[in-house]
């Protein structure tokens, strides 16, 4: 029963594994502004915005940046010295970096979780086969 268990578990973390390869590791968010942006006057640091509070500044943005478009001003539209597609990129890619690490964190919570339901002589069995791949060098 419990090589059964073991068996599944082991099945379960090769699937953790795929979706980390997926996920890639997180690279740094490297933005093109300076991440402090001024709107209807409050400053907002990008760098310590929520997920809602950085979708919330984007749609406004995006609003801001519709609007200059129909009249025809968008290249000369900044906003605390950015154009406005700068600040929504940076915006996007903020929240794309915090998905993923959002994402890197769960999977790491269920594979430990999985790793206590192994059995301990399945334990013991990965941990000398571990061992043996190390002393094969």
């Amino acid at each position: 029963m419990a090589n059964n268990n073991d068996q599944k578990i082991l099945e379960l973390k090769k699937q953790i594994e795929e979706k980390k390869k997926k996920i890639g590791k997180s690279q740094k968010f490297t933005p093109t502004t300076n991440c402090s942006i001024e709107l209807d006057g409050v400053r907002h640091n990008i760098q310590v915005l929520q997920k809602d509070q950085i979708i919330q500044l984007m749609v406004k943005l995006n609003s801001y940046a519709m609007s200059a478009r129909d009249l025809s001003v968008l290249d000369e539209y900044s906003i605390s010295g950015y154009n406005a597609k700068d600040w929504i990129s940076d915006l996007k890619s903020k929240l794309d970096f915090m998905n993923r690490k959002e994402e890197e964190q769960k999977l790491k919570a269920v594979e430990a979780k999985l790793d206590q339901l192994l059995s301990n002589d399945k334990k013991v069995e990965l941990e000398i086969n571990a061992i043996e791949f190390l002393l094969k060098d």
